[in-house]
């Protein structure tokens, strides 16, 4: 018998729920790696190697779940929790005793993997469940996914640099809550239309079309700035400190608001799309964020309380965009092959990510602190250019 599906209304705190909770695993890599690294003798692992590696898995991931259309041909609740279940034990692994650079590498691989079935799927989720408020839904979970990626720097704050492995266990076990939440509580939405095979060629045919496409670029545009500025944050907060001793320590605190500004930019780009459209939310966060980045040599000269202000902007702006291009997305897709769309759009754009932090990693021994950012503010341009006109009527 087939059961009614929920209010969208009552949906969505679940799906937000659950984003959240399976999201943390993303950067807990990123929160214990120095306490890790210590306890396994693993000196010159590269921050940017070992969030390389997560991207990479996911880009993995999402490939393999586009050409499969896993997202359209299977209950996308069923997939988020198998999903989380191995993201978790995965996790979990960097507890093994006689961890190696390859072996932790290779974990944060399958991290990455089973992230690819969590963010886009839950994505896939909310736009089954909306058509008119899309770009407001997508605000809330993506919200979500920056209060994961945040997450374990707060644990990391709490805890000792020692106890580095309760951040391991408390991740794990939060994306493991998440995904029963999500498979429990979250039915099959009602705009749902299911892929009978995988069809490669839907997705290519949807990029020949112009609003897909400039939602695409616009949303590649983002993904080259997000990552990298996310993952450099804490560095960016110590050359401050370096140059200004009388602060103090801008630590694991400092790294968790500016990450976690993100998730209220989100929110209120949710509400602002639904007076402007997602199209001119977007640009306005992009304008935002590239300034931020052009102007960032100013950054490290002002003083704690302007500096503290101009980061929490960055910070929101960077990542308040993402839900309203993946709505453009979404909106722009072949309703048969929607999450295929979207699994492939994010893939393409996580693979930017890789290429962008190998960069930032070579320039930061190149150049001085105060021009670090500048390789980031191409990819602001890029989205304005692709977006710089209306392409199609938006469902707000």
């Amino acid at each position: 018998m087939k059961t009614t599906p929920p209010p969208a209304g009552r949906v969505l705190p679940l799906v937000v729920a659950a984003q959240f909770a399976c999201t943390s695993l993303w950067f807990a890599g990123n929160a214990v790696l120095p306490g890790l690294l210590h306890d396994s003798h693993l000196a010159g692992t590269a921050l940017s190697t070992v969030v390389s590696a997560v991207q990479f898995g996911f880009i993995v991931g999402t490939l393999g779940f586009a050409l499969l259309a896993l997202a359209d041909r299977m209950s996308p609740a069923r997939l988020f929790l198998l999903c989380a279940i191995a993201g978790s034990l995965f996790n979990a692994g960097l507890l093994l005793p006689g961890q190696t650079a390859a072996s932790l590498l290779t974990l944060r691989f399958a991290v990455g993997f089973f992230l690819a079935g969590i963010y886009p799927v839950g994505m896939k989720i909310a736009a089954d469940y909306f058509e008119g408020g899309l770009g407001k839904a997508l605000g809330y979970l993506v919200g979500a996914l920056v209060l994961g990626t945040a997450f374990p720097h707060l644990v990391r704050l709490l805890a000792a640099q020692s106890a580095w492995r309760g951040v391991v266990l408390a991740t794990s076990g939060l994306a493991l809550a998440g995904g029963l939440l999500l498979w429990w509580r979250v039915p099959d939405g009602p705009f749902r239309r299911a892929g009978s095979r995988p069809e490669p060629g839907a997705v290519w045919r949807a990029f020949r079309v112009r609003p897909f496409r400039a939602a695409a670029l616009g949303y590649f545009g983002h993904m080259w700035e997000l990552y990298t500025f996310w993952a450099f944050v804490p560095l960016w907060l110590w050359s401050y400190q370096v140059r200004h001793h009388e602060v103090g320590e801008l630590g694991p605190g400092w790294s968790f608001a500016v990450i976690a500004l993100g998730a209220p930019g989100c929110v209120a780009g949710g509400y602002l799309a639904r007076r402007w459209g997602s199209r001119r939310t977007a640009r306005a966060a992009l304008a935002i964020s590239g300034a931020c980045c052009l102007l960032s040599p100013l950054q490290l000269q002002l003083p704690l309380p302007a500096f503290g202000v101009v980061m929490g902007v960055w910070g929101m702006a960077v990542a308040a965009d993402s839900p309203q291009f993946s709505a453009l997305v979404a909106q722009n897709a072949p309703a048969a092959a929607k999450g295929t769309a979207l699994t492939w759009v994010t893939c393409l754009g996580f693979a930017l990510t890789i290429v962008s932090l190998q960069c930032f990693a070579i320039v930061l021994h190149k150049v001085e602190a105060d021009f670090w950012f500048w390789l980031l503010a191409p990819g602001p341009l890029l989205g304005l250019w692709a977006t710089r006109r209306p392409a199609a009527p938006e469902v707000r």
